[in-house]
């Protein structure tokens, strides 16, 4: 007999830093960035250099959706001496981490992931008047010159 699926059942996603030392759960991601399975991709120059790549790909879930499992003393963050840019790490492997997007939000790099992300899709590139001049952006996401507005 086949577990049958509710309307109502919610989108359950776990992740951890590459060494495994600091891990969360999202208890309802059905409702990222405010739309269904949401992924935002930020092109900025500040995200570009903190990930060494083309940026960063998160999710914007919900603080009371959020919790640690476990590793809260291995995480490190370090904020732009000016402006309002921060970011939070793993003190062990140096892996991004969940952290404050605004008082009720956190943001989720993307790539943590472990379970739970079959349903994500890009929905959003932002700051794309900012993407280093080699990146091509090769999926259906609506791209925003700057920040996300909506």
């Amino acid at each position: 007999m086949q577990p049958v699926q509710c309307a109502e059942e919610k989108l359950m996603i776990s992740g951890q830093c590459n060494c495994g030392a600091v891990a969360f759960t999202v208890t309802d991601a059905s409702q990222t960035n405010t739309q269904p399975g949401g992924i935002f991709i930020c092109h900025c120059s500040l995200c570009r250099r903190s990930t060494g790549s083309n940026g960063i790909a998160v999710i914007v879930v919900d603080n009371h959706n959020f919790r640690w499992v476990r590793g809260e003393e291995h995480i490190c963050t370090w904020r732009k001496p000016v402006g309002d840019w921060q970011i939070w790490f793993c003190r062990v492997c140096g892996s991004p981490l969940p952290g404050v997007n605004d008082p009720a939000r956190m943001f989720v790099p993307a790539g943590l992931i472990s379970s739970g992300a079959d349903e994500l899709r890009v929905a959003h590139h932002i700051w794309v008047d900012s993407k280093a001049p080699w990146d091509r952006i090769g999926d259906d996401g609506h791209q925003h010159p700057a920040a996300y507005v909506g």
